[in-house]
């Protein structure tokens, strides 16, 4: 990603509404559907600033890569020790068959070959080992905010799943998720289409707003992984190593 991108995301990814939300949704997924033991290991691929890293320390140990250096060492300071600054899809220097759950959040849809990057994180896990992910849903909704994320691609419901049916790994769950501010996100992008604006960077609403979105899209954590929900901005997939 650019680097101002990565800069922003350090400054809001304690405050957004689209973080916050996030959080709390992909915490309910990894404790409802992952359930990794308490005394076992994870990984976050692409960690970013680490700012999941908190929240993934609640289940078990965590490592971290993140290839970019400037950001690493943000997401270093978080973790209090070393990120791995290893590259996707090699991950050479990820010991293989070591974590009982991986997360790879928003990160899929960077790399140019995402079918080897599943083979590479299915090495990486232990047999029975989960793959939680994260990935932008529907190419139509392809825009400046994909183009400045360095995005390859956005996913329907069906790539993502011949995607990882494709790979060593076996699908146990797929679905929506920041469905139910849906609606709201497409008449944005419709109406920015429109007057000729595509707005590339989060910014920040008023507090009251701020929280009321971020409300909405946590309430999300209650449904994920009991109830199908309706087409959202994401798909999310939970899957296993044999």
């Amino acid at each position: 990603m650019e680097r101002v991108v990565y800069r922003h995301m350090a400054d809001l990814d304690q405050r957004h509404w689209w973080y916050l939300g996030r959080r709390r949704v992909i915490e309910a997924l990894i404790e409802r559907l992952a359930r990794p033991p308490a005394d076992g290991r994870i990984l976050e691929v692409g960690c970013g600033t680490g700012h999941n890293l908190s929240m993934l320390r609640k289940f078990a140990e965590v490592d971290a890569v993140e290839l970019d250096e400037s950001v690493r060492a943000i997401a270093e300071t978080r973790l209090g020790r070393q990120v791995m600054s290893d590259r996707l899809p090699e991950l050479r220097g990820v010991p293989d068959t070591a974590y009982d759950l991986i997360g790879a959040f928003d990160v899929i849809e960077h790399i140019h070959d995402d079918s080897a990057a599943l083979q590479a994180i299915a090495r990486k896990l232990r047999p029975g080992g989960k793959l939680v992910l994260t990935v932008p849903a529907h190419p139509w909704m392809w825009s400046a905010h994909d183009v400045v994320n360095h995005h390859q691609r956005r996913y329907s419901k069906r790539s993502l799943r011949t995607l990882i049916g494709s790979s060593p790994l076996r699908l146990e769950s797929i679905g929506y998720l920041n469905s139910l501010l849906f609606p709201l996100a497409l008449a944005q992008r419709m109406a920015s289409k429109v007057a000729g604006r595509q707005d590339a960077q989060l910014g920040i609403p008023p507090e009251p707003l701020n929280k009321a979105l971020t409300s909405i899209f946590a309430a999300e954590r209650h449904l994920i992984g009991r109830l199908p929900l309706p087409p959202g901005l994401s798909l999310y997939a939970v899957a296993s190593a044999a």
